[in-house]
This record gives C-alpha cells, structure tokens and sequence, in this order.
C-alpha cells in the first residue's frame, strides 16, 4: 500500500521533535556534513585518475611498441612506468584520505546520534518519573520500558545511519552526476538507468524482512515468556506430573519459532543476488553504450572504466536507500510513540508551591473518589479529622478503599470532590516534594530495590546516618535479622527483594519509612505478612515511633487498631463506623465481629 504524501509529512512532524536536540549538537551535524563533502571528493578524484592512466596507457602504448629494437624504448618504457606508479601513487593516497574523512564522519555524525540518544533516554526517564500513578495503571511495564529502550534506539539509527548515508548520497549525486553529464550526457542516462530500480527493490525486500523479524521477535517473546513460566513454576509443574504436556507445548513454540526463522532466511536470501544482478545490469548498460561512444569516437576507453567507477560509487549509496527508507519509516513510528507519552502532562501540580514545615493536621470533607482509569468509586462523601500527633487506624476487607486514602494524602491521585486539607490549607496547595518528603509511606505491596539492606532502609536520605539506619531497623524489629546474616547490613537482597520472606521485607520496608523522622506516618496493611508474636513486637515499638506524629494505620487486622486514637470502619467506600477501639468494642458493631474473628484465628494458630 502506498502512502499519501499527506500521510508521509504527518508521520515526518513526528520526526521534528528532534530538531531541539541537532541544534543543541550542531557543531557535530555541521562538521559531519564537512567531512562528508571532503570524503565524497576523495572518492570521485581516483576515478578520473583511473580514466587518465588507461588513456595513458591506450595512446602511449603504439608509440612504445613502434621503439620496438631501440634503446630509445627503454628510456620511454621508464617514463611510461613513471606515469603509471604516479596515478597509482595518487589512487592510493586518495583512498587514504577517503579513509580518514570516513572516520572523521563516523565521529562526529554517529558520536551526535549517540549523544542524542543519551539525551533523549534522560529526558524521557526524567519525563516518566513526573507523571502521576494513574500513567503506570494505564500503561503495562513492558511498553514503558520498550519506548526508551527499543523505541529510543530505532530514532537513533535515524539519527546516525540514516542522516550520515543520506548525507553521503546527496553529495555524491551533486559532485559527481554533473561531471558524468559533462563527459557524456548518453552514457549517464545508460549508466543511472537502473538505480532507481534498485532502490525500490531493496526498499520492498527490507520491509518484507523488517515484518518477518518482528514476528520472530514476537515468536522469541512467547517462547522466552513459556520457558520463564515453566522454570519458574518448576515446583508446580512436577507436583501435577505436568512434564510431558510442558515439553508438548515447548515443541509447538519451537516449532512456530523455526517457521517463522524459515521464511525470514528465504527472504533474505534473496538480497544480496538482487543488489548484484541489478549492478550487473548497470555495469552492462555502462559498458555497452560506452563502447558504441568509443566506436564513434567521442569517449575513450578511459572514459567506460571511468563510468563503471562511478556506477559502483552510486550503487551502494543507492542501495542503503532502500535500507535507509525502511529505517527513517520506522523511526517515525517509534518517535510517535514516544511522542505520546512526553506529550502525556502531570495533572498532580501545585497552585500555590507552598513549602514550609507541616504540623501534621489531616482533615477530609467529604471526599468521593473515582479512579480514572477503571470507572471504580472507591470513596464515597468520606470525611474525617486527625489533628496533629494523633493517629487514626481506617479498618476494613479487601476492597473497601482504605489504600485510597493514604494515596489521596500523598497526592498519587487527587479527589475532584470535597476537599482534603493539611494543617487547614488544601493540599493542592503545598509543593508536592516539600509535602512527600514530609511523609513516612509503607506501602501495601512491599518493593524492595535489588541493593543492600543499608541502602534500602536509608532510600529516603540525602545523607547516610549508619545510627538512624540501625534504629529504625531496631524498631521495626528487624535489626535481630539482619544481624544474622553473614554481611549484616551490607547483604544484598536480590530482586525486588527476593532473598528475604516476606516479613522481614514488610519490616525492612517500616524501618525504610521511619528513618526519615517523618511528620505522617502511613501504615498501610504494613503487619500482613508478619506473624502474631512479630506483629506485637513491632506494635509495642510503634507506640513509641508514634508519640508526637501523625500516625495512620490501615489494615484489615482488627489487632492493629488498639494503637490508634480513632478508628474508621470502612465498607465499599462508605464510614460505618467509627470510634475508639472501647467504645466499639463495647457495642454489636461491625468491628466487634472482626475483633472477635480475629482473635478465634489468633487462639487457633497458637493451639497449632
């Protein structure tokens, strides 16, 4: 299908984007473009001194014979070789140059590309890190990550390879296409005629191999992602006696693998005979149209081997045309991919940038919330009040939107209805950094970055505080732990924190939330992963943590509550309770249910 002209300028505004980042590197584009001039000369002269030589060679050669018997021919012989050693002196010399102007091109035309690379991975990393968490609920890891890794690369080999050949091919027909006119406006015709054809070859048998190297690589992403599951699932595997039937579906994404590399091989198979029967062709044409022009007079044979020099100086260009065009087409696509997502804007800024020092005041008038992304209504007219030091637990089963509130209150996402104010003033209100650095999250899906226990607990701090490291490990009760292993604290913990259980990985994550001293501390679900004697240990150590800061917890365990002021009872994103642990306890509420679940569930582990 062939695109519109239309189409084809929309797709290039894409490209325009990266305009900012040539002019910020122009001293490499501008001497690139230098040495590609100077390098395109070089090439040309050594035809022209190949011309000359074999004339030399055609018209002397008579002379030197009709010596034949004299000494006289050996003196011409000697200043017939002379001539002959200095064009080929001379040929030499300007493929030397030619050599190190090409070098020259590849360090100024391929370094900028890669400079732009490096900018323009940084640029949209730091792109990335701005937008709001709805932008990671929309978009899966996968494609986030492929746009500055696969994307980023394909718009660099638009920025190297494609503007360093095209460069190199528009020189070379501005040089050299007047001077083949100039000899012989026939011959050029003859010599040119069959380029463009090979242009379009090349350009179809790319496109062709660009689509069967996609589905490989989407038929290597299958096979990849079955063998992960099996290994990993290894356990589940042999427990189900399930081998035979894992090996069955391996061979058929093998299978399917192998068909696609198959067809991918026929195809490329095809490439190189193509480009050497089309310059055959043209060296053919060259030669025949060259030799009626040598008959009537007009060239010399200097001339066709002069014109078969300059075919195969066109043909290569011409040929990475065809692969440039299939590059630049899917530079474009890429760029417009990653253009989508810079033109992605942060709707969670500050009307005022407010920075100063919170006293930790929470209040929520009634607050609905919808996320939107799904359509889901987690909270519906909630409204409540902490004041400063006081804690508040918000209980509640899965669902109930009690993980939405503390990420309204660290502006993950902001509510369109009511108002959430801290210390009395919006919280749109504050600089977002200033208000973060503020709090003390412990999130529900604990995330741990593959470095040492150290460096994970101090994430938050500009400045490492070995003591204040060691005493929020001491108060989430983990210290013993890390103790234990052989590198203590400089123990590494594997990705996302996979050498550790799951309690010491929800203990590293509170002592990585209380290190930084914060004025609101937020709990959310942190005890679910911990048993009941770690679950008092850390609780009895959060009485202390707590005294004089904003405390939430949030948690479906009624056991956690007992440390809080006030307790919040959440059902499908509605307050149906609420007050002390005393006072609900001391009526048939919905709490003193899931007090009393809990603590049949308690009696039956400890009896176990």
């Amino acid at each position: 299908m062939i695109k519109s002209p239309k189409t084809a300028i929309l797709k290039m505004t894409e490209l325009q984007y990266l305009n900012k980042y040539l002019r910020q590197h122009k001293r490499y584009l501008l001497l690139g473009v230098l040495f590609v001039v100077i390098s395109t000369i070089f090439q040309i002269i050594p035809a022209q001194l190949v011309r000359h030589s074999i004339d030399l060679v055609t018209e002397n050669i008579r002379v030197y014979r009709s010596f034949e018997g004299l000494t006289l021919q050996d003196s011409f012989f000697n200043v017939f070789a002379f001539g002959i050693l200095l064009y080929a002196g001379l040929i030499l010399l300007m493929a030397l140059l030619r050599g190190f102007f090409l070098y020259l091109v590849r360090q100024t035309l391929i370094v900028m590309s890669r400079h732009i690379e490096y900018d323009l991975k940084n640029d949209i990393f730091e792109h990335y890190q701005s937008l709001p968490l709805s932008f990671y609920r929309r978009n899966n890891t996968g494609d986030i990550m492929n746009r500055i890794s696969e994307d980023v690369n394909r718009v660099r080999m638009y920025l190297g390879p494609v503007i360093m050949y095209g460069l190199q091919l528009a020189f070379l027909f501005i040089l050299l296409v007047p001077i083949m006119f100039s000899i012989s406006p026939t011959l050029t015709w003859y010599s040119l005629m069959p380029l463009p054809l090979l242009s379009l070859s090349i350009f179809f048998v790319n496109n062709i191999i660009e689509k069967r190297s996609e589905e490989i690589q989407k038929s290597q992403s299958k096979l990849s992602t079955f063998v992960q599951e099996a290994f990993s699932g290894i356990r589940v595997l042999k427990s189900f006696n399930r081998e035979e039937e894992s090996i069955r579906k391996f061979s058929i994404e093998t299978e399917e693998y192998k068909k696609q590399s198959l067809k991918l091989t026929r195809v490329q198979s095809l490439f190189f005979p193509l480009i050497l029967a089309l310059i055959g062709f043209s060296t053919i044409l060259t030669i025949y149209a060259g030799s009626t022009e040598v008959i009537r007079g007009t060239l010399t044979y200097g001339n066709i081997a002069e014109f078969v020099i300059y075919v195969n100086l066109l043909t290569w260009p011409v040929t990475l045309l065809g692969w440039t065009s299939s590059l630049l087409s899917r530079a474009e696509a890429s760029q417009k991919r990653i253009n989508e997502f810079l033109k992605t804007k942060n709707n969670i800024v500050s009307e005022k940038n407010l920075v100063c020092e919170i006293q930790g005041k929470i209040e929520f008038k009634n607050v609905s919330f919808t996320y939107p992304d799904t359509g889901i209504k987690a909270l519906k007219d909630i409204s409540f009040t902490i004041n400063p030091g006081e804690s508040l637990a918000i209980i509640g089963t899965t669902g109930s939107g009690k993980s939405t509130i503390s990420s309204l209150i660290a502006r993950m996402y902001d509510a369109r209805e009511g108002e959430i104010l801290i210390d009395d003033t919006p919280i749109d209100h504050y600089n977002l950094n200033s208000l973060r650095t503020q709090l003390g999250y412990v999130p529900q899906d604990v995330f741990l970055f593959s470095d040492t226990i150290h460096n994970n607990i101090a994430f938050g701090l500009t400045d490492t505080h070995e003591e204040r490291v060691a005493s929020a490990a001491r108060d989430a009760d983990v210290y013993d732990n890390i103790m234990a292993f052989p590198n203590g604290f400089n123990t590494r913990v594997g990705e996302r924190g996979i050498t550790l259980s799951g309690g010491q990985k929800q203990r590293v994550s509170i002592a990585r939330a209380i290190v930084r001293e914060p004025k609101i501390l937020m709990l959310d679900d942190a005890l679910s992963a911990v048993d009941t004697k770690t679950e008092n240990n850390i609780l009895n150590s959060m009485r202390r943590i707590m005294l004089g800061r904003t405390t939430i917890i949030i948690s479906h365990r009624v056991s956690s509550a007992k440390l809080a002021n006030k307790i919040i009872v959440l059902v499908e994103g509605n307050v149906v309770e609420e007050g002390t642990h005393e006072l609900l306890l001391a009526k048939a509420s919905l709490y003193r249910e899931l007090y009393e679940k809990q603590i049949q569930i308690d009696e039956a582990e400890v009896d176990r």
